[in-house]
């Protein structure tokens, strides 16, 4: 169906561009780049932006089959790394020409399996360590399985060896920071010196990469919400470009009364004569019903209007009495990284969460 929504989700791509730039500035000439593209591109639009980005990366990464699929169908033939494969989907991983992270014996088993069937030769697959973010991967008591499983079959070939560090965004955790890229290197060398092959090695997302790419830069880096326009501190985010903005138009201009109520609940009371703008947008699309009763605000005429009532599922209602506007006028909900920061202080979350809530059927443009 067409996407006739008035809200829209705008898209600076030359932001995109610079951004990658930046971090592109901050590596060896050499280093490998991977581009993190999961969860619609962090909210935004995986496709366009793996199109604009797949003749500058060297691999893009997603979480789940049904991101990589998209991408292959939107015609990327980049290397697609599969953060999150699970043991029915392996058959499709490969029919997509996918990459599998491999992050447990149990996994390996069962695509070395699936290899052999289908008479595969140097299928990539990449071996995920834990080193203390303690969710997926493999650790040192698994090394010798691996290795039994792996060597003199010709099914898989393992093209790189990673981990992901815990806390690489707060300085307060360094030395903890430094013991987890220590282990890395432990495992990964005791496991390269066993293999038949060499594999490249990868550590670093976006804040690893401002803190730590000259400790565990190795072969590549991983770059996610740094892409999108956000540092992991307000100077790094502010050397950065926005990215994505967020518009909707006022639908109606209502005038109440002192005493009147405004949403679901009653849940504002005026206490004098108060003007307010409904707006098509409301929880279904993303804007938290924490926002409710003036915790969030847009910008009407580069104004301030304080959320007024709940958060409907379709719409939300502002305060526009201090603002000279009409019906049809813009509204903007993100303006720009800074704004979107605030919002997600003031409900206790962070930028992420903000990004990826926003619904599908909100119109993406790419500007």
């Amino acid at each position: 169906m067409e996407n006739n929504h008035v809200t829209v989700l705008e898209i600076d791509i030359n932001a995109i561009d610079f951004n990658f730039n930046y971090f592109k500035s901050k590596l060896y000439k050499n280093t490998k780049i991977l581009v993190v593209v999961k969860a619609f591109g962090y909210g935004s639009s995986a496709v366009e932006i793996a199109k604009f980005l797949a003749p500058k990366v060297d691999y893009f990464a997603v979480a789940y089959l049904d991101e990589g699929i998209a991408l292959r169908n939107a015609g990327i033939k980049t290397p697609i790394l599969v953060l999150h494969p699970q043991k029915s989907n392996l058959q499709k991983i490969i029919n997509y020409n996918l990459e599998p992270n491999i992050y447990s014996v149990n996994l390996l088993k069962s695509f070395i399996e699936i290899t052999q069937v289908l008479k595969l030769q140097n299928y990539p697959i990449h071996l995920k360590f834990n080193t203390g973010l303690n969710r997926l991967g493999f650790t040192k008591k698994d090394i010798s399985k691996i290795l039994s499983l792996i060597n003199n079959q010709k099914g898989i070939i393992v093209k790189s060896i990673f981990s992901h560090i815990a806390a690489s965004e707060d300085l307060n955790e360094r030395e903890f920071t430094l013991q987890q890229i220590s282990t890395f290197n432990s495992f990964s060398n005791e496991l390269i010196s066993q293999l038949n092959t060499v594999p490249f090695k990868h550590m670093l997302n976006t804040s690893g990469i401002i803190n730590y790419a000259s400790e565990a830069q190795f072969d590549m880096v991983r770059l996610g919400i740094g892409l999108y326009g956000f540092g992991n501190n307000e100077k790094e985010t502010s050397n950065l470009k926005n990215v994505l903005t967020l518009k909707s138009v006022i639908s109606q201009i209502q005038a109440l009364e002192k005493g009147e109520t405004v949403g679901y609940n009653r849940a504002f009371k005026a206490n004098s004569t108060v003007k307010t703008a409904t707006i098509p947008i409301g929880h279904a699309d993303g804007i938290s019903r924490q926002f409710s009763n003036g915790i969030g605000y847009v910008y009407i005429n580069n104004q301030k209007a304080p959320i007024i009532g709940n958060v409907c599922m379709d719409m939300i209602m502002v305060n526009i009495s201090d603002i000279n506007c009409n019906e049809g006028d813009e509204v903007v909900i993100y303006k720009n990284q800074q704004n979107i920061v605030a919002l997600a202080k003031a409900i206790n979350t962070i930028p992420y969460e903000l990004l990826t809530a926003i619904s599908q059927r909100i119109k993406r443009i790419v500007n």
